[in-house]
């Protein structure tokens, strides 16, 4: 990045995290504090803390906070300068820089970390179910021991990670490697800076990564979105040993136990502000403590006034050692003729032979302490009021006569007391049905869930890394552009990834994976402020600015208005196997995912239309209408065109008109990547920037030839020897065709290199 005009900013990343299939179970929350741009300065780890229930926090803070710069994030730059002719005649100066991006490692030792300590809290919560009968038991000690090998993997995993220095980027030799399959391959950012006679300076910015998948695990039976759709299916048929539920219901039980870790500390703390209230006799502070108070316990009942907690309930007593169901009596009569197994459900059930009213009348009490409190609360409010009415002398009786002020406190610490009871009481039962639930999912998914769990946190650490490096590029670059600001809190951001992946053998498989792990970012929000948030349903990214930057902001941002992030995903595949797909395989899962993702595109420019003027969006030479190039790239994605690149041309330039952030991957984001990447860039220089059409081919030579004059010997092959060797060159620079112009240059490209081959080895 350029030094000049630096904007300070003192960023931290507050990361939410959520393991479940459906990305609702909250974990715990990364915090990367002070993450500074410019200067690089010593980072140590101050402490670790886990005393919030359900945010959990891991703190990598900063002794010496003096100066902000870009260093600490990103670092190892690799530059080219250029000059190129324009039109007129006149000469335009590009620099192009590459760096390593530090969050590559950050996030992903971090989410580790959290991971392990949330596997650690469902076994824990697994041994609180109780008693159970040994069929259940046995469930529950094989979950228990599959959670433990998870623990002991992560570990391993983590362990090895925090030996690796040098470096902060994984090179595509090393993408199979198990110790960095959570690291994602090759992210750099990318920026041009063009400086010509007749325009103000300006920049581009892309970041390059290799396609989030499991390379380690690899691709023999396919990706995470195939690999999901057939285990919900066999899931259901083999279930025998367990109750099924569907994935709703399985992502309802973990929404309830976020809400209720979250709620309950909170209840009990509004209702000590209450007493706190009372023994300080404040009549406001009484008002607005209870009001606090009933809005939270309303919200907690509405959590829990679920049929899923009732169910869940009868179904955990019913596996209670000594649970005879009429139905298995029936069953085991042996004139029934019936054989069926008494644990096999395929619906949630339902034990008419426990008392159902229980759950009923426990939550009740719930209600009628809270209204107990209520009314108390009025009652000391109306006995102060008339007290205000009466004249000097018969308040002056009342004071000799009257209790102590601190009387208050005394007539509802007991109602206040007893609503505690009843919210833990509710808490602890809800808590365990909800947990029983999660353990049939777990039992029926042993071990095929747990591992296809694994592997969507290997995609989402990857992508999340990906996706934090360009948010905080994109601020940093957007600061003072109020425009930009304002879009970010009204509508939010695109974040538009251009796949070159195949759909043909491993790639596909890779493609599937990129697919779930882009998918999942969009439970990602960005929040400009110390977040206080009670959206447990969110990937929260907090990003703290100096007070003077801060001020700066619109009061929406510093008020703490999460920022969305809005993830499109277009692939087309552009390299021989893609040639062999198009005429004798299946492409309709590109076709599926650029569909999908183009009525995703389509849905924020309205949004953003709706809600801002187009006048705040960047000015380009173009001047093409943004509705028009959306219709034209609908017409492209439905067309049947082989390798039809038009379509990331459009997705590119679309997102760079919406203020996006740029993503470029491929298998390993080095060939394809280099030549989509460079080939943009000049076309940019063309169209924007008036780049003499007699210099284009030049000016792509001149960025894809790996060295440039003065610096043979100088710089090493990024992707030679390991992680921890090795300062990264710019893997943009690669000889090769305009393979993305057309298929013929690449067959015959392919021809004239099997001949030179040939014509070699005789």
């Amino acid at each position: 990045m350029e030094n000049n005009n630096i904007i300070h900013l003192c960023f931290s990343l507050s990361l939410s995290l959520y393991r479940s299939s459906d990305g609702v179970c909250a974990a715990g929350t990364v915090v990367v504090s002070r993450l500074k741009m410019g200067e690089m300065e010593e980072v140590d780890v101050d402490h670790i803390t886990t005393d919030i229930p359900a945010q959990k926090e891991l703190f990598v803070q900063k002794k010496n906070t003096e100066k902000l710069s870009s260093k600490e994030v990103f670092k190892n730059p690799v530059c080219k300068v250029y000059r190129f002719q324009t039109v007129d005649g006149k000469w335009m100066l590009v620099r192009e820089q590459m760096e390593e991006c530090t969050l590559s490692f950050s996030i992903p030792r971090q989410l580790l970390s959290l991971y392990i300590q949330e596997d650690m809290k469902r076994i824990q919560e697994l041994r609180e179910l109780g008693e159970l009968s040994p069929h259940w038991d046995n469930l529950r000690k094989e979950v228990m021991t599959r959670y433990g090998g998870i623990i002991s993997s992560y570990q391993d995993t983590l362990a090895e990670l925090d030996k690796i220095t040098g470096p902060s980027f994984k090179p595509s030799c090393c993408k199979a490697q198990k110790s960095l399959e959570f690291i994602p391959v090759n992210l750099h950012t990318q920026r041009m800076r063009v400086t010509c006679p007749r325009k103000a300076d300006a920049f581009y910015d892309i970041v390059t990564v290799g396609a989030p998948a499991a390379h380690f695990q690899g691709f023999k039976c396919g990706g995470l979105q195939r690999l999901l759709s057939r285990y919900e299916a066999e899931k259901k048929s083999t279930a025998y040993q367990c109750i099924y539920y569907s994935p709703e219901h399985t992502a309802k039980a973990q929404e309830v136990l976020s809400t209720m870790s979250h709620l309950h500390p909170l209840i009990a703390s509004l209702a000590d502000q209450l007493l706190q209230a009372a023994q300080e006799h404040s009549s406001p502070g009484l008002k607005d403590a209870l009001k606090n108070l009933s809005d939270k316990t309303e919200q907690f009942a509405h959590t829990l006034k679920d049929e899923l907690v009732k169910s869940a309930l009868l179904a955990l007593h019913a596996a209670r050692p000594g649970y005879v169901s009429k139905n298995q009596n029936v069953s085991s009569n042996p004139g029934s003729g019936q054989n069926q197994s008494p644990c096999q459900q395929d619906s949630i059930p339902h034990h008419k032979e426990y008392d159902e009213e229980e759950w009923d009348r426990v939550w009740a009490s719930v209600a009628k302490s809270l209204n107990c409190v209520i009314a108390m609360v009025d009652k000391l409010q109306e006995e102060d009021n008339s007290k205000q009415e009466l004249n000097p002398e018969q308040q002056l009786a009342d004071v000799i006569t009257s209790h102590n002020p601190g009387d208050w406190r005394e007539q509802l610490c007991p109602l206040v007391t007893r609503l505690k009871e009843c919210v833990t009481e509710v808490v602890e039962r809800a808590k365990r049905a909800m947990t029983f639930v999660l353990l049939q999912e777990a039992a029926c998914s042993i071990p095929q869930g747990l591992l296809l769990q694994q592997r969507r946190d290997v995609v989402f650490s990857q992508a999340l890394a990906a996706l934090s490096c360009g948010f905080i590029m994109r601020l940093y670059a957007g600061m003072e552009d109020k425009g930009f600001l304002r879009q970010l809190h009204l509508v939010g951001l695109v974040a538009q990834f251009e796949s070159l992946l195949s759909t043909y053998s491993e790639e596909i498989g890779m493609l599937e994976d990129m697919e779930i792990g882009i998918s999942d970012l969009n439970r990602v929000v960005f929040r400009i402020t110390e977040a206080k948030t009670d959206d447990l349903n969110h990937v929260t990214v907090e990003v703290p600015l100096p007070r003077l930057v801060f001020q700066s902001l619109p009061e929406e941002i510093k008020e703490g208005k999460p920022v969305r992030v809005f993830p499109v995903l277009f692939n087309v595949g552009i390299n021989e196997q893609q040639t062999i797909a198009e005429r004798f395989g299946d492409i309709s899962l590109q076709e599926r995912i650029n569909q999908k993702n183009f009525e995703i595109l389509e849905a924020y420019y309205k949004s953003l239309s709706e809600k801002v003027p187009l006048e705040c969006l960047p000015c380009f030479q173009t001047q093409t209408d943004l509705k028009e190039l959306l219709e034209t790239l609908g017409q492209n994605v439905v067309t049947k065109k082989k390798k039809n690149v038009e379509i990331l041309w459009l997705a590119g330039t679309i997102c760079r008109r919406l203020n996006g952030i740029r993503f470029t991957s491929c298998k390993s984001a080095k060939d394809r990547t280099s030549m989509s990447v460079t080939l943009e860039q000049c076309a940019l220089l063309r169209d924007e920037h008036q780049l003499s059409k007699d210099y284009f081919i030049r000016a792509l030579d001149c960025m894809r030839s790996r060295l440039t004059q003065g610096d043979v010997g100088q710089l090493d092959d990024p992707e030679a020897g390991t992680v921890a060797e090795n300062k990264p060159a710019s893997r943009h620079f690669y000889p090769i065709a305009l393979l993305l112009v057309s298929s013929h240059l690449l067959v015959v490209w392919l021809i004239l290199s099997l001949v030179f081959l040939l014509a070699k080895y005789q």
